[in-house]
């Protein structure tokens, strides 16, 4: 293994709820109604992507740039006195890159990336930190991933990737990498994202995991 790449969003902070509480209350204020399964389907969508989801599936009365505006500008409001990062995850994150380069290969959007590098300091030691926005497609394709990866300058059958959901795991996986999953409590992965990962109980486990690897 030559490189580690993290997702951001449930395995570095814990966003995931704060992204569909964001959604949920911006759908209902413009004239949507939330399907059951919208929370799951736009978990690793690039802005793009669930900005159309938002005005396709759930029915916001605006259009997909607009929608994504709106959401994105309530998140940065949310992240201003500092983005929910999860215990123990700066220390994973200095740990591993001890050893290995690192990246961070994420769904959110570039503007809450580097809110999250600025609270933790962690500029400096993420080498390459990426949104599916510049990939050109959300998870589960592979695109962020991959551009990571090459942001490296290593082959994606070299790296590892640390994710917690369905979609992340996919795209991961389809990526060429070997997965580290870290379950989300909140939002569990599919048990089938889950063959062929090595299965986590924190991001604490992490370092030892990958050197064990």
């Amino acid at each position: 293994m030559d490189a580690v790449v993290f997702d951001l969003d449930g395995v570095l902070v814990d966003s995931e709820r704060t992204w569909d509480e964001v959604r949920r209350a911006f759908a209902a204020e413009h004239g949507g109604v939330w399907p059951p399964e919208a929370t799951v389907a736009m978990q690793g969508m690039s802005t793009p992507e669930w900005g159309d989801y938002l005005v396709r599936e759930v029915g916001v009365r605006l259009s997909a740039e607009e929608a994504a505006r709106g959401v994105i500008a309530e998140m940065a409001r949310r992240y201003e006195q500092g983005p929910p990062v999860l215990p123990g995850a700066v220390e994973a994150v200095r740990a591993v890159a001890e050893r290995w380069p690192v990246a961070i290969a994420s769904s959110s959007p570039p503007v809450l990336i580097q809110a999250f590098l600025e609270a933790t300091d962690l500029g400096g030691l993420v080498r390459v930190a990426v949104s599916s926005e510049q990939a050109g497609a959300g998870k589960p394709a592979p695109d962020v991933y991959l551009l990571a990866a090459r942001g490296l300058g290593v082959e994606p059958g070299r790296c590892a990737a640390v994710e917690d959901s369905t979609n992340g795991l996919k795209s991961a996986r389809a990526a060429g990498m070997a997965v580290y999953a870290i379950p989300n409590p909140d939002f569990p992965p599919a048990p089938e994202a889950l063959e062929g990962a090595v299965v986590l109980g924190g991001i604490g486990e992490l370092a030892g995991a990958l050197g064990r690897g």
